[in-house]
């Protein structure tokens, strides 16, 4: 018999090996549907991963960040596969998660435009709709970048629904920046306006810059992060051609000091202070939102 413990501390015993799906498979249909992948004694692994002895295992969903990472880190994935489809000399180099979604870099004789941008983003819908093993989809291009090519992965390629291709910069490298979420409606409030944009200077402050947004986030602000490899004036000048009231401009000296600087939309510089001085500044700002005004600043950190 093997003997699997539970994040609760139930056990459950099986009489023959079984994969990470068919536990959660037998705990209720409900989280297999919304498994993608499993923890094995603190380990990630696929959802295909075969138990074959006594340990511990957990269902990861998109609901956490492990799962909501695994998810983008797929996406990506796919748009690697997609490149490869729609354009078969084109190089792909590179791939990772970062910020609310995911990049690949890639090298093609000619570069592409916002036109080929729509393009493969309607591809990509389409090879999602499809339901393909993810497993598959590896087997048939084998040489994707590394970074995206390690799992775990989603089990399927119709868990990737909410997504979209937001960015295209560079000339012969040239980045796709995608979006992704856990869902259509957490997507649709991406989209919707914002009330803050956070921007890092260089790829150094990333993971920073995007604590302080979900920190802004949990705070009940409306907050976005621009974390692409792009210069920040050219992210200032886009997000003030969008009217976002705010700009929050991390370098390595808010990154090193714990804070952040403030901008307004219309150029105001209105200094440096800590994400929780910025929540209570921007609530103030947004102060004819009712939705703002009649609720009590949370407590806020970037932990």
């Amino acid at each position: 018999m093997i003997h699997i413990t539970l994040p609760d501390g139930s056990r459950r015993e099986y009489d023959q090996a079984l994969s990470i799906f068919e536990i959660a498979a037998s705990i209720s249909l409900g989280l297999a549907k919304a498994a993608v992948a499993g923890r094995v004694n603190g380990s990630l692994v696929d959802c295909g991963f075969l138990i074959s002895r006594d340990t511990r295992v957990s269902i990861v969903t998109v609901r956490e960040p492990d799962g909501l990472e695994i998810l983008r880190r797929s996406c990506a994935l796919l748009l690697a596969m997609t490149i490869r489809q729609l354009y078969p000399h084109a190089q792909v180099l590179d791939g990772a998660v970062v910020g609310d979604g995911f990049y690949c870099e890639l090298a093609h004789e000619h570069a592409l435009s916002a036109y080929d941008l729509q393009n493969i983003e309607t591809r990509m819908h389409i090879l999602a709709a499809t339901n393909h093993s993810m497993s598959h989809l590896l087997s048939r291009y084998p040489s994707n970048p590394l970074r995206l090519s390690e799992g775990p992965h989603v089990p399927s390629t119709s868990v990737i629904q909410a997504f979209t291709l937001n960015h295209l910069g560079g000339t012969s490298r040239q980045r796709i920046y995608g979006v992704c979420w856990a869902s259509p409606h957490e997507l649709d409030e991406w989209r919707a306006p914002q009330h803050v944009m956070v921007m890092n200077i260089d790829e150094r402050q990333t993971d920073y810059a995007q604590a302080v947004t979900d920190a802004l986030r949990r705070a009940g602000l409306r907050a976005n992060s621009d974390v692409r490899n792009e210069h920040i004036s050219s992210k200032i000048r886009l997000h003030r051609q969008q009217a976002v009231p705010y700009l929050l401009v991390i370098g390595d000296k808010e990154l090193d000091g714990g804070f952040v600087s403030l901008r307004s939309s219309v150029g105001e510089d209105l200094g440096q202070m800590s994400v929780e001085a910025v929540c209570e500044r921007l609530r103030l700002g947004v102060g004819h939102d009712q939705a703002f005004a009649d609720e009590p600043v949370p407590a806020t950190s970037i932990e």
